[in-house]
């Protein structure tokens, strides 16, 4: 049972949950120190009127989260399910879908409940808890979900610190266990995909758009330079597109083998691709010295990064770093500049771009703008929950 506690939060927090705002920022609150993870808030205002019932689970900034703005409806398995349910209304498209079999079925708070995603792999589900306090509600919110689908089997990843009791192994919850890799469809491409293989799947769910139109668009007989490339994912559906020759560099020792799988379960020989091991920042001295250029250059960094040489932070180096992909970028090619970074948006990214081409003395034509796809719903009151963020750049 979850305790309810009813409490008073400062008023500046009290009028952006009447309007909806979904987060719980620490700010809003006198003291939160006596507040346990999981518990249940009856939030007032500094007058004592109700605002809404919201749950404590720590996440950055927030402690927490809005649930509903009706001070009557209990926070049990039937709330749990009745948001579950609706979210997959949302995504009948993508169930219906004969070529694409991975997606977002419930994005937290677009999908009313912060801290909790669920995706789907061809008929299992992987659940993202984001803090030990929405884990406190997992009974509730499996019953939902388990009301709401029928499913192969169901995994999770517990992605808060657990203080080194949860084992990375222990990712299977119910149904039947996957046989690994999980082949999986993405407009038409495939991906092998591991739910019981630590924090990574495999792909990120988020490109999707992003990689079709690369894809469809931008490859045809072109060198591609996939940088960050993670399982290569970019490069497969460059090199599906008709490119000429991709090349994929990550730091990461399992980028090759995992790199090479993706290739070779879409029937593309990895042999006739160019899979690096290595500093990023390296490679660009590397293949500036040796004086390569390349038609289409991706850039999909993590948002803070640290080698035994480098610490990248996208909000600082973004800049740097497309100064670097543009002294390799043929005339008339691509940059494909995107970042996951919640802290800024899309004006000053633009700002980014601006200044590398001005200071690399090349002009510019921003041609294609990309944010998250359709599946990843997000709040309008909540602009960091839009995160991504996706330029394509004709580098004249």
């Amino acid at each position: 049972m979850h305790k309810e506690i009813d409490i008073k939060i400062k008023d500046a927090l009290a009028q952006d949950l009447q309007k909806g705002v979904p987060i719980l920022l620490k700010e809003g609150f006198n003291d939160i120190a006596s507040l346990p993870e999981g518990a249940i808030l009856q939030l007032r205002n500094p007058a004592g009127k109700f605002v809404g019932k919201g749950y404590v689970g720590m996440q950055n900034k927030g402690m927490g989260w809005l649930l509903t703005k009706n001070e009557n409806e209990p926070i049990d398995t039937h709330f749990f399910q009745k948001k579950i349910a609706t979210a997959i209304k949302h995504r009948v498209d993508y169930f219906n879908s004969s070529d694409t079999t991975a997606f977002r079925v419930f994005n937290g708070e677009g999908d009313g409940i912060g801290g909790l995603t669920i995706d789907y792999f061809d008929g299992f589900y992987l659940i993202s808890w984001y803090s030990e306090g929405i884990y406190s509600f997992k009974e509730m919110i499996l019953a939902g979900l388990e009301a709401s689908v029928s499913y192969k089997g169901i995994y999770e990843k517990k992605r808060f610190d657990t203080k080194g009791q949860y084992l990375e192994d222990d990712d299977f919850v119910k149904g039947e266990r996957g046989e690994f890799p999980l082949i999986v469809n993405e407009s038409g491409q495939k991906f092998a995909i591991y739910l019981n293989d630590g924090a990574m799947v495999g792909v990120f769910l988020d490109q999707r758009d992003v990689r079709k139109k690369i894809r469809d668009t931008y490859s045809k007989g072109k060198t591609v330079l996939n940088t960050f490339s993670y399982t290569g994912a970019f490069s497969v559906f460059a090199a599906a597109g008709g490119a000429t020759k991709t090349t994929s560099v990550d730091l990461a020792k399992r980028s090759l083998s995992k790199t090479t799988e993706q290739f070779e379960v879409n029937g593309i020989d990895a042999e006739k691709q160019d899979i690096i091991v290595m500093d990023v920042f390296d490679y660009f001295k590397y293949a500036k010295r040796k004086e390569l250029a390349f038609d289409v250059v991706i850039l999909d960094p993590p948002s803070f990064a640290r080698s035994k040489k480098y610490t990248f932070s996208s909000s600082k180096d973004y800049t740097n770093l497309l100064k670097d992909a543009i002294a390799i970028t043929e005339k008339n090619g691509v940059i494909v500049a995107s970042t996951n970074n919640a802290t800024f948006g899309i004006k000053k990214f633009k700002t980014f771009v601006e200044k590398a081409f001005k200071d690399s003395n090349r002009k510019y034509t921003i041609e294609e703008e990309f944010s998250l796809p359709n599946d990843f719903r997000t709040s309008p009151l909540f602009k960091e929950g839009n995160y991504l963020k996706v330029l394509f750049v004709r580098a004249k």
